[in-house]
């Protein structure tokens, strides 16, 4: 299962702010999930990471479980089993994103346009990411429309423009996930987010230079 592993361990850091149907308490647990997110992906060393992002998805859990209809903190319970699954790897991958995308899948019903459409983003990358029939449930034309779905909502979006340039990269588009990564650069700056976007941003570097590869 080196493909869940590898295709999912930088799996979605996303940007807005929290809306107003959450309550005081709801708004910091969702900024501490996105802060420990950030440092477990982006400074803690590999063989940490597993560890690390079992015990955030049990406080991910928690704060699911005193705001059920939050659909930020649903997002971010996805993003956060998502993550989890990339590092553990294996069999046991598949059911950590399976819960991920019943997560992603709730917070759609509950506010489709939550944090800034975050949730078509997580979803989407997730049905490229993971394995289609009979391993997972992974399909390259559900992924495409979701992502266009998240950047109609969020067009200048870091994550949407750079999940999206990945997946075109995978399929071969080379001219066109080049001109998304440029876009995915020029995003502005997340309030609160600096170490999620310095991360991302070197990916989305990384990515560019892999596709330039291609085109030369």
């Amino acid at each position: 299962m080196n493909l869940i592993r590898n295709a999912l361990c930088s799996l979605l850091c996303l940007a807005s702010l929290p809306s107003f149907a959450l309550s005081e308490q709801g708004q910091q647990q969702l900024q501490q999930l996105q802060s420990r997110w950030a440092e477990i992906n982006y400074q803690l060393p590999e063989k940490q990471r597993e560890a690390a992002f079992a015990k955030l998805s049990e406080q991910a859990q928690q704060a699911v479980s005193a705001e059920p209809k939050a659909a930020e903190l649903l997002i971010w319970r996805g993003i956060i089993l998502s993550t989890y699954a990339g590092a553990k790897g294996g069999l046991g991958a598949l059911g950590l994103v399976k819960q991920a995308k019943a997560s992603l899948e709730q917070a759609l019903d509950a506010d489709p346009e939550a944090l800034s459409g975050s949730a078509y983003t997580s979803l989407g990358s997730l049905y490229y990411q993971v394995p289609g029939w009979p391993i997972g449930f992974g399909d390259d034309d559900k992924a495409e429309a979701l992502l266009k779905r998240a950047l109609s909502i969020n067009p200048n979006g870091i994550d949407p423009n750079y999940f999206y340039g990945d997946f075109l990269q995978r399929n071969k588009r080379y001219d066109e996930a080049r001109a998304v990564l440029q876009k995915a650069l020029q995003a502005p700056a997340r309030p609160g987010r600096a170490l999620a976007d310095q991360g991302r941003r070197k990916e989305i570097e990384a990515l560019l230079a892999k596709v330039q590869s291609k085109l030369d």
